[in-house]
C-alpha cells in the first residue's frame, strides 16, 4: 500500500468515526446503545440530550471538513485536511483531559496518526 493510499484510508476512517459520533450524539443519545456507549443513566441522558445533539453537530462538521479535504485533493485539499485533523486532535486532547481518557485513544490518537502521515507524505 502506498503512503498516499494509507493517508486517504486513515482520514476516511476518522471522518466515518466522526459521522458515527454525530449519529450517537444527535439520534441515539437517549437510546440504550447511546447510553451504553457513553455510560449514561437514562435520567442524565434525558437532561443532557440538547447539549449532546449540539456536540454531535460539531462532530458532523469535522467529518464534513475531512471529506471535503479528501474530495479537493492537491494542495487545497492538503490545507483543508491539516486544518480539520488539527481540530480533531485539539478536540480529542481536550476531551481526553476533561471528560475521559478514552477520548485520547478514540479521537486524538487517530487524528495525530493522520496528521503525521499527511505531513510526512507531503514533506
Amino acid at each position: 500500500m502506498t503512503t498516499a493510499a494509507a493517508i486517504v484510508i486513515v482520514i476516511a476512517i476518522i471522518a466515518l468515526l466522526h459521522g458515527w459520533f454525530l449519529v450517537l450524539e444527535m439520534f441515539l443519545w437517549n437510546r440504550p446503545s447511546g447510553r451504553r456507549a457513553f455510560g449514561l443513566t437514562p435520567e442524565f441522558a434525558e437532561q443532557s440530550k440538547v447539549l449532546a445533539a449540539n456536540q454531535g453537530l460539531y462532530n458532523g462538521f469535522l467529518a464534513a471538513g475531512l471529506v471535503w479535504g479528501l474530495w479537493l485533493g492537491g494542495s487545497e485539499g492538503l490545507h483543508v485536511k491539516v486544518f480539520f485533523l488539527g481540530c480533531v486532535l485539539v478536540a480529542g486532547l481536550y476531551g481526553g483531559l476533561t471528560a475521559t481518557r478514552k477520548v485520547l485513544w478514540i479521537q486524538a490518537a487517530p487524528a495525530a496518526l493522520g496528521l503525521a502521515l499527511l505531513l510526512a507524505g507531503n514533506a
